[in-house]
C-alpha cells in the first residue's frame, strides 16, 4: 500500500514537452499558452485495497499561486499509516511552471533541488544527480502544468492523442506518456460532473496503471485519480469538496 500511496501522489497527467532524448533544460521549448486556476484546495474520499484488504483514507490537493510564484501540495492521510505529503515550489513563467524545490515526506523526507545553472536535479539522498529536460516538472507540479496547458487550448488534445513529460519524483526520473480518452459523466461524493479521462499504462510488470479525470467545468481540475496494480492493489481518489486554500 505504501508504494501505491507514493504513486498516487505522482499520478497526474502531463504537458506537451520534449520527448526522451530531447534537448536539455537550457534549450528553449516552444511557447505554449497556459491558463492557471485560482487558488484552490480540493478534498477527496480515497478508497483502496492493500494485499486484497480494503481501506479508506482522506486526500487533498492544494494549489496556491501569487502570480509570480506557486506552491503545489498533495496530502494523503490514513489513521494508521499517518500522513504523506508532496510539495513543489517554484516560479510561474511564460513557459509554464519552473520548479525550484520538491519534497516528499512519509516517515522520512526526500528533498530534490533543481539547479537551473547546471540543469540538474540534486537529491538529498544517495540518488545520483539527474539531467533536466526542457520543461521538466516534479511529481507535485506536473498536474498543474498539464491542466493549465489543456485549459488554454483544449483542441490540441483530441481523443487518442498522447502527452509525454519528464517527471521527477523522490527516487525516480522518468518520461511518462498519457493517452487522452473520452469525456465521461462521473457520480462523485461532491456531485455529478463530466470529465476527460487520461491514462498511463504500466511500463513494467510491477508498475501501477494510472488514470486521472479532468473536469472542464472546474478549470480542468482532477476530480478522480485511480491506480491499479495487479488484482490486489488499488487506490481510487474521488472529489468531495472544493475549498479556499
Amino acid at each position: 500500500m505504501t508504494r501505491l500511496l507514493n504513486m498516487l501522489m505522482a499520478c497526474v497527467c502531463a504537458s506537451l514537452v520534449a520527448p526522451s532524448g530531447a534537448a536539455p533544460a537550457d534549450t528553449a521549448p516552444p511557447v505554449v499558452p497556459h491558463v492557471y486556476p485560482a487558488p484552490v484546495r480540493l478534498q477527496y474520499d480515497l478508497s483502496g485495497r492493500a494485499s486484497g484488504f480494503p481501506y479508506t483514507a482522506n486526500a487533498e490537493l492544494w494549489w496556491v499561486p501569487d502570480g509570480k510564484n506557486y506552491e503545489a501540495r498533495t496530502v494523503i492521510s490514513h489513521f494508521l499509516l499517518g500522513t504523506s505529503t508532496q510539495t513543489s515550489t517554484g516560479k510561474i513563467t511564460p513557459l509554464g511552471l519552473e520548479p525550484a524545490r520538491f519534497t516528499n515526506k512519509f516517515r522520512d523526507e526526500v528533498v530534490v533541488r533543481f539547479d537551473r545553472d547546471k540543469n540538474k536535479a540534486i537529491f538529498n539522498t544517495d540518488m545520483p544527480e539527474a539531467p533536466l529536460l526542457a520543461g521538466f516538472q516534479d511529481q507535485a507540479s506536473v498536474f498543474w502544468q498539464a491542466a493549465s496547458t489543456v485549459a488554454a487550448a483544449p483542441s490540441r488534445y483530441p481523443l487518442g492523442s498522447t502527452l509525454t513529460y519528464q517527471t521527477i519524483g523522490p527516487r525516480t526520473v522518468e518520461m511518462w506518456t498519457f493517452t487522452v480518452g473520452a469525456t465521461e459523466k462521473l457520480n462523485l461524493p461532491g456531485g455529478e460532473v463530466s470529465a476527460i479521462r487520461l491514462w498511463r499504462e504500466a511500463a513494467h510488470t510491477n508498475d501501477a496503471k494510472g488514470e486521472v479525470w479532468l473536469a472542464p467545468s472546474m478549470e480542468y481540475l482532477p476530480v478522480r485519480i485511480r491506480l491499479t496494480q495487479g488484482k490486489d492493489e488499488m487506490i481510487d481518489q474521488k472529489w468531495r469538496a472544493t475549498l479556499k486554500p
